[in-house]
């Protein structure tokens, strides 16, 4: 386990700046500067690159990330990069918490204070849980897979060797986007290990083994799915050019940070449980030191190559393959995407808890840290250790 601190050289933030300077920017067109249905408008996104240029304060938001300890060590081969926030409390529970894509560690800035000191947050300390978070496979300061198949069971697996390696005998995962899928294979990875799963994204899929899987849901899931599918049709267009050609996409991602800020800009934009700014729900500065992090650690690429990896294991029949049997959570925020309907849930998993917030969407923890919380610490109530 070697010790890490984020120390981004000062030229990395001038080449960034004079990155954003070069920028040729598209030809003008008729489409209204600030409208999203087109993609990052050009009048929104010259003014969050400009404040990421000249306002946005890098070396502040090293200082959160580097508040909490951080470690690499390599695991199957790998360096892995990760978060390691321990409670004071001695009755804490161990947490996987695993986050997704176009996310980072960052997500969870405000979030970890709440699960290791709860009782400054309304809490007690039962509820406390030792936290470990970790940088995805080629996200961040983790390191990428130099050969095919890091699909999502290999990083569960990664993960449970990691919680091993930490003297984590048992724990606790939670995930959400990319880490939901990778936590819905622990339990067929490490079942006697995981005292409770926790997820806060179900695919809209049918739980494996049915022979007529529509025959359990109700007519307005019917409806519902219907209805999704129209909606996904609009949403996930990145999904398929990353799961089949993300080298491709990578180069100009890799070299323009406004190339880059538009194609998260617009995720975190759609996403979120906003009406008609994503600041409602995120503060750029979150946004800014998620985007910064793909930028300086040029990793980019490498984290869409998840999607490949996933899509060509599913072609290949590598999705979960029977129920979780392990008690656990899912909490359905409002503006989240990606819902499974009740009645699959239901059949998937050993459900003993479900969370249906007010407000929040995909990036949950960023947007609702108080109530990602509290719904983590209901849940570990409920948990029969």
């Amino acid at each position: 386990m070697r010790p890490f601190k984020i120390e981004i050289p000062d030229n990395d933030i001038e080449i960034l700046h004079r990155k954003i300077d070069d920028t040729r920017w598209p030809a003008a067109i008729w489409h209204d500067a600030d409208e999203w249905d087109f993609g990052a408008p050009e009048g929104y996104l010259r003014e969050l690159v400009a404040y990421w240029r000249d306002g946005f304060d890098w070396r502040s938001a090293e200082g959160r990330l580097n508040a909490f300890d951080q470690f690499i060590t390599a695991i199957d081969g790998l360096d892995v990069h990760f978060i390691h926030a321990r409670s004071p409390h001695p009755t804490a529970k161990p947490l996987l918490l695993v986050h997704g894509w176009p996310g980072s560690v960052a997500e969870f800035l405000d979030l970890i204070p709440r699960l290791t000191h709860p009782e400054e947050f309304g809490g007690v300390a039962a509820d406390a849980f030792h936290v470990v978070a970790p940088s995805l496979p080629g996200f961040a300061w983790s390191e990428a897979a130099h050969t095919p198949g890091m699909a999502p069971h290999k990083v569960a697996t990664q993960h449970a060797n990691l919680m091993a390696a930490l003297g984590y005998d048992r724990f606790v995962a939670q995930g959400g986007d990319w880490g939901a899928l990778c936590c819905r294979y622990l339990p067929e990875v490490c079942p006697k290990r995981l005292m409770g799963l926790h997820l806060n994204l179900t695919l809209p899929t049918a739980p494996p083994g049915l022979d007529d899987p529509d025959g359990f849901l109700t007519d307005a899931e019917r409806e519902y799915l219907v209805q999704w599918e129209a909606r996904d049709w609009e949403i996930s267009g990145y999904s398929h050019l990353q799961g089949t050609k993300p080298q491709s996409l990578a180069y100009g991602l890799s070299d323009s940070p406004v190339g880059l800020a538009a194609w998260i800009a617009e995720k975190f934009d759609t996403w979120t449980d906003s009406k008609s700014d994503l600041r409602e729900a995120v503060s750029w500065d979150a946004l800014l030191i998620n985007i910064s992090i793909y930028w300086f650690t040029n990793s980019i690429g490498s984290s869409m190559r998840l999607y490949k990896e996933f899509f060509s294991a599913m072609a290949n029949g590598a999705g979960p393959s029977s129920r979780v049997e392990v008690p656990t959570g899912i909490a359905r925020y409002p503006a989240e995407h990606w819902v499974q309907p009740a009645s699959w849930a239901e059949l998937e998993y050993n459900l003993i808890h479900v969370f249906e917030p007010d407000k929040g969407g995909h990036f949950a923890a960023m947007e609702q840290p108080e109530d990602f919380a509290s719904d983590l610490r209901a849940f570990l109530s409920k948990l029969p250790c």
